[in-house]
């Protein structure tokens, strides 16, 4: 049956403020800084045939979160401890995969807010990413944190699209040839689409938006309708923007200008919008870093506790991760492109252990799923797209040396 232990009853208006922040905390994981700069260095290298790639991100992340925000809705149970009672064991070796690449991520996300803070207002990036770092764990240790990280990413990730928008008007790209490429692509790269889904669907960011979802208490079979809505939503908002930001960098290159600089999604702001254009790439990134970094503590802690965790102490749990990943990067002191590109690569491989032990759920074990009939064209979309993601897994072991060639 669903768990509800240690679970807040919340009221209807706050439900709908932790669904709608579910939504966006799966949609401002999904663009981090890893996105913001896969999408310009491929763009930069393949131009409008990185619409194809975006397309389909899109696409396997519609298949991949509208059967997790099902499984886990209805059953009521997180990712990791469905995983253990298919199979003792498997859910924990999953929490590993999910923590391992959260924390590589989290360093790179501190490090992009750092980044964010140097474009936005001259800030030196270390003292960036700390100062985000102390924001992100000032929303775990609020006396009503979930509140706080609802409304935090709800704000930001509404500020990232209005301006997205304003630079992708500004950068006049030329949407028919996009358009055309996103159907019939000049050409495809499949490391270049492995590294964009790990880096945009794979690894916590599968699993950000469902877990927050239970906190809600919008679980069970009687809450399908809502489940379903709020995954819809969260991923067409995901999709917007992708879409924005990919036209925002492509308007810049089919507009003939050449990036060459190390950080190549502040130049092409720059050239799009300039001095402007700037600032509103370091408010972009520094509010995609942020909300990742958030996103990626909450989930990468939601995998090392359980539901019967009390609430308090998962969120200093949350607090400790935050604050480490900030120690790690003050030492490391490391540029966040390859970083954050190898993450995403190496997300690509955690994606099909814990999306076939959810469709496993689906499909054999009703008894996990409170006896609700689970559809079978969604378990077979599902599965369509778990075959896929093993492709794109191998795609990702043979070729991940190629990102550091």
């Amino acid at each position: 049956m669903a768990t509800t232990e240690n679970r807040p009853t919340l009221s209807s208006s706050a439900r709908r403020t932790a669904l709608l922040g579910a939504m966006f905390l799966m949609a401002t994981s999904a663009i981090g800084p890893g996105f913001i700069t896969q999408t310009t260095v491929f763009t930069v290298q393949i131009g409008a045939a990185f619409a194809f790639a975006i397309l389909a991100s899109i696409l396997i992340d519609i298949a991949v979160q509208m059967n997790v925000w099902r499984v886990i809705g209805v059953s009521g149970l997180r990712a990791h401890e469905l995983g253990n009672k298919v199979l003792p064991g498997i859910g924990w070796f999953l929490a590993g995969l999910v923590f391992i690449g959260g924390v590589v991520f989290n360093i790179g996300n501190i490090a992009g807010a750092g980044l964010g803070a140097n474009a936005m207002l001259g800030m030196d990036p270390k003292i960036g990413g700390a100062i985000s770092a102390g924001i992100a764990i000032l929303v775990f240790v609020s006396k009503k944190a979930g509140l706080a990280l609802d409304r935090i990413v709800v704000l930001l990730g509404a500020v990232m699209i209005l301006l997205m928008i304003y630079v992708a008007v500004v950068a006049a790209p030329p949407v028919g040839e996009a358009l055309k490429n996103a159907v019939l692509p000049e050409q495809i790269d499949f490391l270049i689409i492995t590294t964009l889904v790990g880096g945009t669907v794979g690894g916590y960011i599968t699993y950000a938006g469902a877990h927050r979802m239970l906190d809600s208490g919008a679980t069970g079979v009687e809450h399908v309708k809502q489940i379903t809505r709020s995954s819809v939503l969260g991923i067409l908002v995901t999709g917007v923007m992708r879409v924005l930001l990919f036209l925002a960098i492509f308007g810049v290159v089919a507009g003939g200008a050449v990036l060459t600089s190390d950080n190549l999604a502040a130049e092409a702001f720059g050239v799009a919008a300039g001095d402007i254009g700037m600032r509103v790439f370091g408010i972009v990134l520094w509010a995609a870093a942020l909300t990742s970094v958030i996103g990626a503590a909450f989930t990468s802690v939601s995998f090392i506790t359980t539901s019967k965790t009390p609430e308090r102490r998962r969120n200093l749990i949350t607090v400790v991760f935050i604050a480490g990943c900030g120690v790690a990067y003050l030492l490391l002191g490391q540029a966040p492109q390859e970083l954050l590109i190898f993450a995403g690569a190496f997300n690509g491989l955690i994606l099909p252990v814990g999306f076939g032990v959810l469709l496993w759920v689906a499909w054999r074990r009703r008894d996990l799923m409170n006896g609700y009939a689970y559809p079978k064209w969604l378990l077979i979309v599902g599965v369509a797209t778990w075959f896929l993601t093993l492709f794109l897994g191998y795609t990702a072991l043979t070729g991940l040396a190629k990102l550091w060639g």
